[in-house]
């Protein structure tokens, strides 16, 4: 058995000796080396991992799935039997990451683990010499953000942030004729989240399911009796291992406000929240509203859980005003207005987007994957690179800390710090379980 110490000490330990794949003429073709294809291990299958099997199976002429992996055996169980008759053959399954990053047959892992696992499980890539996809929040806390930067420029290795819309046709399009000057001097972006989230109830400690590796399910985070109201969803509203609907979905809106006004770290962040809409164990807020100012421009977020009264149609988006106009985009499309509220231009997709849809198997995430493979193969330029990515996700850690301290925070344009506030500085970072501590 690995130890953890053991493999913190050195991931790079002796490889596993891979299984030879059946030389069938249809398997032949996945056979390691027979193609420039990348070989892939997918980390986390329950939810967003479904995802990102999707869109590898979008990309198989560029990248091939060497791996799946969950700490629920039952997940696992059921992916296995699903990617063999989507993709046509058996990926290995695996229920202990690390006997993956010690596999020298992988390319690339993607992580989409519970938040507290992102950072942690990203920068032991990298150590691994493997490349990174990791889905949003890309960390927990600002402080893994710094690490997972710093770990990125000593391997050299490539990290794309799950951040799919920055690769979505349309996107680009309107948000290029912004930069342009379509609507003036773009200065505010409004961004907003909401859903219809039920209770998440009060969990009582329980035996650990046969089928569940809880210590390893918690790594990072210090140790607590398992409930029964955590796994597979609800670590979301839980402060040790999620990060809220700011980091959860926020991330996503407020990263598009921060593309189209060419923004990064703010100087004041403004924040209230409160969990209103049900007492139970849920420990973040349902309802939150964030202000990110700037000395010529200014971003709100707001995130609503528990009720799912659309703004301007539409459950998710952001609107950019400027000095002649107004643009309203989603993933679903754009609208552009002049200074009257009169509408000038439009553009649809075919896709029908929903904030109730947990797993979002779309375009925009095949054509991120097929960004990030383009940059390892030849590379071409990351849309979401880890330095770009973390700077919209510590935003959004920001807005969870001036929550909790409820104050405004002055912050380091260049850093992200947190100006004079000891006591908010404490936020930066947690603690950890002993021996899992994240190590650059």
């Amino acid at each position: 058995m690995i130890t953890r110490r053991a493999f913190l000490d050195g991931v790079a330990g002796t490889a596993i000796a891979s299984t030879a794949i059946a030389s069938t003429a249809r398997s032949y073709a996945q056979i390691l080396g027979s193609n420039e294809r990348l070989n892939f291990a997918v980390i986390g299958l329950n939810g967003r991992g479904q995802a990102h099997l999707s869109s590898l199976k979008a990309n198989q002429s560029t990248a091939r799935l060497a791996y799946i992996c969950d700490v629920d055996a039952h997940v696992l169980a059921k992916a296995a039997t699903e990617t063999q008759s989507e993709f046509g053959y058996a990926p290995k399954t695996e229920g202990d990451f690390r006997r993956i990053l010690d596999s020298k047959d992988v390319d690339a892992i993607t992580i989409a683990t519970p938040d507290h696992w992102h950072a942690p499980l990203a920068v032991l890539g990298l150590r691994a010499s493997k490349h990174v996809y990791v889905e949003k929040p890309s960390s927990h806390n600002p402080r893994e953000g710094e690490l997972l930067v710093a770990a990125q420029r000593k391997y050299g290795k490539h990290v794309q942030v799950g951040d799919q819309q920055r690769s979505s046709d349309h996107s680009i399009r309107i948000i290029g004729q912004i930069h342009q000057g379509l609507i003036g001097r773009a200065y505010f972006g409004k961004a907003w989240y909401s859903n219809n989230r039920k209770s998440m109830g009060t969990g009582k400690v329980a035996p650990v399911p046969e089928w569940l590796n809880w210590e390893l399910w918690q790594g990072p985070v210090p140790r607590s009796p398992y409930k029964d109201n955590i796994h597979p969803y609800n670590w979301h509203w839980l402060q040790r291992y999620g990060t809220g609907e700011s980091l959860n979905n926020g991330t996503h809106e407020v990263d598009v406000c921060r593309w189209a006004l060419q923004a990064e770290y703010p100087n004041r962040v403004t924040s209230s929240a409160g969990r209103y809409h049900f007492k139970d164990d849920w420990e973040f807020y349902d309802t939150m509203v964030t202000s990110f100012e700037y000395p010529d421009k200014l971003i709100s977020w707001e995130g609503k859980c528990c009720n799912n009264m659309k703004y301007y149609g539409r459950d998710r988006g952001v609107l950019i005003q400027g000095t002649t106009g107004t643009v309203l985009l989603d993933r679903a499309g754009y609208e552009v207005y002049d200074l009257d509220g009169v509408k000038k231009d439009e553009f649809k997709t075919p896709e029908k987007i929903s904030s109730h849809d947990l797993l979002s198997k779309d375009s925009m995430t095949d054509a991120h994957f097929a960004n990030f493979i383009a940059s390892i193969r030849t590379g071409e330029k990351l849309h979401s690179p880890i330095e770009v990515g973390n700077v919209s996700v510590t935003m959004l850690q920001l807005s969870n800390i001036s929550w909790e301290v409820k104050r405004d925070l002055k912050i380091d344009t260049t850093t992200g710090h947190i100006l004079n506030d000891n006591e908010a500085m404490t936020h930066w970072s947690r603690t950890y379980e002993k021996g899992w501590e994240v190590h650059v």
